[in-house]
């Protein structure tokens, strides 16, 4: 009897990356790889999508338009490639526009897509359909996800096999349209068991012509045993990785799987174990001088209890690193249950584990629940749809109080749609404000990007790769000095860009790229008209200051914003402690800054 075909898409060149290097990693570094996986007889890969999409645009002055033309030009017209795509988000870092979310399968299917996976981290089937909709009118294939994960113990109320059957059964009962399911768990943190009951019951509701897969990660250390029972369950496709972007916090290896499946009958894609040995190798030699920060490659025990995907762990951890207080990772961690307890238990998956991590983070950094982190407190109102149980009425009260926003069952597309900055005319505008074409892939590259996509489209955007001397893998002894580091001066952060050949080297405040560091008058801090306040308005987190909101010399009340930093990719106001005036501003625009940093003083 022939063996069961398994489809395997390689996740190495979208989600390999985000979990492994928070996404940051060269087109030229990585694009040998990719024809050594075609060698290998790699058909279907995820080649972007997800964060990868803004950190192209965010960390490595590249345009993900540009990358995607190139991958499909190198691997021919026929082979599947897939993007990650986040309901009512798409790849945008907030709820968009029904007009944006055209434009995203517009552009994405023009710039080689084959197939979409669509998601919602809450399970809300009404994020999906409009989403849906647009993929297929544009041409592409529309894989459509239910999101999983295990809740931390004590915890029950969803995401059982019951939960994920209601789930499907809406889906069907919609006017969804879909080529295939996957069933999605960022975290890894489902148990083999639920998996298998889940697939089994997705294979008889679904009947035997439906394409199913499973997607997870090691993070939890139950992969491997997940893929199997997602296998005995019925499952068509899996989804795996290579070194040295495979394993910790990504999918499980290509060669993993083959040597599980061994004495099987399954048929791991048709792949040739010495063709994809050879494909590894090459790998690890593209990505030899990039530091592989230590999590990534380790299984983590306490995920079970605080559910946070690879990807945007190694993410968080590397920003934690950029502002120096990556000590206070396993305190945030270890907050996550609650959070995930009292939000009313959305998947965590982006973005709802980002608002997860960022309100254990403020309950960190500020004290338990003395501030709300936007998203999440958006999230608990319903203003990106409806979780999956009720959250805790108090949180959703501080919500209320602290975001002066009222809670909503309305459509967020609905909610979109109104906001004029969500617009394609806005962005438009914007574009042609600063000077810069207005096409459609930078209207859309703004609208997703904000102020970075700006930053990036005016040559203005930071690099940020970390390579050479921070890679703890790497022979102390002779090793190249060229690459980009961060060094702290009188407590302040320089980024320090060393090239190769002749050695040149650029030092430039952290943050900020070297055009703005030369050409912005505007980034200089106010001049004081006399001494320092008596009263010091000190940074409780460590970040970036976006923007100031007071100079010297203006009247504020208690409470009133002083300026606003960012942090773990939210925006944190600073307030004035009590009433006065500001007598300096002791920071700039764009300065990274430490916890505890002198701000602002008051008299």
């Amino acid at each position: 009897m022939a063996k069961k075909y398994i489809d395997v898409m390689d996740t190495s060149f979208r989600d390999g990356f985000q979990s492994v290097f928070g996404g940051r990693v060269l087109m030229e570094d990585f694009f040998p790889a990719v024809e050594a996986a075609l060698e290998a007889g790699i058909t279907h890969f995820e080649f972007g999508g997800g964060a990868r999409f803004q950190t192209l645009y965010f960390y490595l002055r590249e345009d993900a338009f540009e990358m995607m033309d190139r991958f499909r030009e190198m691997v021919g017209p026929n082979v599947n490639l897939q993007i990650l795509a986040r309901g009512i988000n798409t790849v945008m870092l907030d709820t968009g526009s029904r007009e944006m979310i055209d434009l995203f399968a517009k552009l994405f299917a023009k710039h080689g897509t084959t197939t979409v996976r669509n998601f919602d981290a809450l399970n809300d089937v009404q994020n999906l359909q409009y989403s849906g909709a647009c993929v297929k009118k544009h041409g592409m294939a529309h894989e459509v996800v239910v999101t999983m994960m295990d809740l931390p113990p004590g915890c029950k109320g969803a995401h059982d096999v019951a939960f994920y059957e209601k789930v499907l059964r809406e889906i069907l009962e919609s006017d969804l349209v879909f080529d295939s399911v996957a069933f999605k768990d960022a975290s890894g943190t489902s148990n083999p068991h639920k998996v298998y009951e889940t697939i089994r019951m997705a294979r008889q509701l679904l009947g035997e012509d439906t394409h199913i897969r499973l997607h997870t990660h090691e993070t939890a250390g139950v992969s491997v045993a997940g893929y199997l029972a997602a296998l005995e369950g019925g499952a068509n496709g899996i989804d795996l990785a290579a070194a040295p972007v495979s394993g910790g916090t990504s999918q499980p290896d290509i060669l993993t799987l083959m040597h599980a499946l061994k004495g099987t009958d399954y048929d791991l894609g048709g792949l040739d174990l010495n063709k994809v040995r050879r494909y590894e190798k090459r790998f690890r030699e593209c990505l030899k001088d990039y530091f592989i920060p230590p999590e990534a490659t380790r299984v983590n025990p306490i995920i079970p209890f605080a559910p946070m995907p690879g990807g945007a762990l190694t993410a968080n951890t590397q920003m934690m690193r950029d502002s120096g207080n990556l000590d206070k990772f396993d305190e945030v961690i270890e907050g996550m249950t609650e959070v995930v307890e009292k939000g009313g238990y959305g998947t965590s998956v982006t973005p709802v584990s980002q608002f997860y991590w960022q309100q254990a983070y403020a309950n960190v950094m500020f004290g338990p629940w003395k501030k709300i982190a936007p998203g999440y407190g958006k999230m608990v109102l319903g203003y990106f749809g409806r979780t999956p149980m009720p959250p805790d009425p108090e949180i959703v009260e501080l919500a209320r109080e602290q975001l002066h926003l009222e809670p909503t069952e309305e459509n967020p597309l609905d909610i979109a749609d109104r906001d004029e900055k969500k617009s394609i005319a806005y962005w438009k505008a914007v574009l042609q404000a600063e000077g810069i074409e207005a096409t459609e892939e930078n209207i859309f590259i703004a609208a997703a990007c904000d102020k970075k996509g700006i930053a990036y489209l005016k040559g203005e955007s930071p690099l940020m790769v970390r390579k050479g001397a921070q890679n703890e893998t790497k022979q102390s002894e002779g090793a190249e000095m060229a690459g980009n580091y961060t060094v702290i001066v009188d407590g302040k952060k320089y980024s320090v860009q060393v090239s190769e050949g002749e050695g040149e080297i650029t030092v430039q405040p952290a943050g900020e790229s070297s055009a703005s560091a030369k050409e912005s008058p505007e980034a200089k801090p106010a001049t004081p008209t006399g001494g320092k306040g008596t009263i010091e308005v000190e940074a409780q987190t460590p970040g970036t200051v976006w923007k100031i909101l007071k100079k010297p010399g203006d009247h504020v009340d208690e409470g009133e914003p002083i300026m606003i930093l960012e942090a773990m990719k939210m925006e944190i106001e600073v307030a004035a402690p009590m009433q006065g005036t500001v007598a300096t501003i002791d920071v700039e625009p764009n300065e990274q800054i430490e916890e505890g940093r002198l701000l602002a003083t008051l008299a």
